[in-house]
């Protein structure tokens, strides 16, 4: 369940639906973002600018009243009465609390000689102080600065609430937004992937050998190409392979009719070949050497026509099987007893091993496993017989060259020979081949390897009883 569940979060759809809340998440973040700094901008200009028109036009008002130089009753009363001044500095002179203007703010309106504000912060709450010169007329009727400055404080905490409260709906916006993208980006990677799936499914279906399968065709987009091809190759495919399949059948069938022709021939021939065995004794020269030619010859063309015989009842589902419970000591020495190996073979035949056999094909296995070491390898040639878990383990060794590593993983292939210099040799290159199937249809398995001080060395290993 946890590795599906991983698999899941690994896969494509999960990926396409990460990346589409990413990029919900971004941009609800970068436009919640950007809106807030345009009205925190747009909100805290407007009340600048309305604070200081109000501020210029107050002052500009009250200026040709004021009696310059002014004495600090005269500074007293004109913060008093004038609205939005909270404090008026001359020289030395200061009425009101002074405190909350900052100094750099001062600097500039006496520098400056003009309107000039600062935000601050006072105990948490945003305010805005405005400073500006009272500007008199001299003789020449030119405004020149009077000396005189006066200072507002305006608290922003409504604007910074209005907009608090704007940024607030934006992350109520988002919170609403980014579930809802994750909801359709879920929704439209499954459109997406939809085909994907399909083609996958179909993929498998060609895998198991189902070369009918085909892919519907919706719409004309890339999906529906990829759809049309995958037929248009599963066609090729099925076509292709069918061909393979009906040669493959008649060769088979070419090889089963050849071989039971040559049954009939072979049978007169081998009866012939016994007369000559007899007479062989008495002749001399030539004709003793051909009549033994003749002879072996005839045995072996006889073993391959057997041998092929048999590897056409395996590829047509024909092979039969008799299993009945045995001692596997026992049988395999029956093998070596039939063949006059008991005195090239070393065996250790532990009795008490039973398994459920067919005796004519594991006598097969057998016979085609110890005759390849002793064609092949060199003495000593071993057959050991052993119990290993639920197995019966039979294994063959000998004190050959072994088996090249280029060889191994042809040993079972059939017409297979090592060397070219035994294309005359006994063997039929089917032997192997032979003995794998039968291994098989026991259920069992056989491993073909080299033994580490030297030598070829073959494991049967057949489900056993005890």
């Amino acid at each position: 369940m946890i590795r599906r569940l991983l698999a899941r979060l690994r896969g494509i759809r999960a990926r396409l639906v990460l990346i589409i809340t990413l990029v919900a998440v971004l941009a609800t973040v970068g436009a919640t973002g950007v809106n807030y700094v345009t009205a925190r901008r747009t909100v805290l200009a407007a009340t600048q600018d309305q604070v200081m028109t109000r501020l210029r036009d107050a002052v500009d008002a009250a200026a040709p009243a004021i009696t310059m130089p002014p004495d600090q009753d005269s500074l007293t009363e004109l913060v008093r009465t004038l609205p939005g001044v909270a404090a008026a500095r001359y020289g030395k002179l200061s009425a009101g609390p002074a405190d909350f203007v900052p100094a750099e703010l001062a600097e500039r309106v006496r520098a400056e000689q003009r309107l000039v504000f600062q935000r601050v912060d006072s105990s948490g709450v945003p305010a805005l102080v405005v400073g500006m010169p009272v500007l008199t007329t001299d003789t020449n009727f030119t405004r020149v600065p009077s000396g005189l400055e006066v200072y507002g404080w305006y608290s922003l905490g409504a604007e910074q609430h209005q907009i608090s409260e704007f940024a607030l709906n934006g992350w109520r916006t988002a919170a609403v937004a980014v579930p809802l993208a994750v909801v359709l980006a879920w929704l439209a990677a499954g459109a997406v992937l939809r085909p994907v799936r399909r083609l996958r499914d179909g993929a498998r279906q060609l895998a198991h050998g189902r070369l009918s399968t085909r892919l519907p065709e919706r719409g004309g987009d890339e999906l529906a190409e990829l759809a049309r091809t995958f037929n248009e190759s599963a066609a090729s495919l099925e076509k292709s392979v069918g061909e393979l399949r009906r040669m493959e059948a008649d060769a088979r069938r070419f090889v089963a009719d050849v071989s039971h022709e040559l049954r009939t021939p072979l049978a007169a021939m081998t009866a012939v070949t016994e007369v000559l065995d007899e007479e062989a004794a008495r002749l001399q020269g030539d004709a003793a050497t051909a009549t033994r030619l003749v002879s072996e010859e005839t045995r072996k063309l006889t073993r391959l026509v057997d041998d092929l015989i048999e590897i056409s009842r395996f590829d047509n589902g024909r092979a039969r099987m008799d299993r009945r419970e045995a001692d596997l000591g026992e049988l395999i020495a029956a093998t070596l007893r039939a063949r006059q190996w008991t005195e090239r073979v070393e065996a250790d035949l532990p009795p008490g091993i039973i398994a459920a056999v067919d005796a004519r094909r594991f006598d097969v296995i057998v016979a085609n496993l110890v005759g390849n070491a002793l064609r092949h390898g060199e003495p000593p040639v071993r057959v050991r017989l052993s119990a290993s878990g639920a197995d019966a383990v039979v294994e063959v060794t000998d004190h050959g060259p072994g088996l090249p590593d280029d060889v191994l993983p042809h040993v079972f292939a059939r017409f297979y020979k090592a060397d070219t210099a035994r294309s005359r040799s006994e063997g039929s290159g089917l032997g192997l081949s032979i003995a794998e199937k039968n291994a098989g249809l026991h259920g069992g398995t056989i491993e073909a390897g080299n033994n580490p001080g030297g030598g070829a060395r073959f494991v049967l290993r057949l489900p056993g009883r005890w």
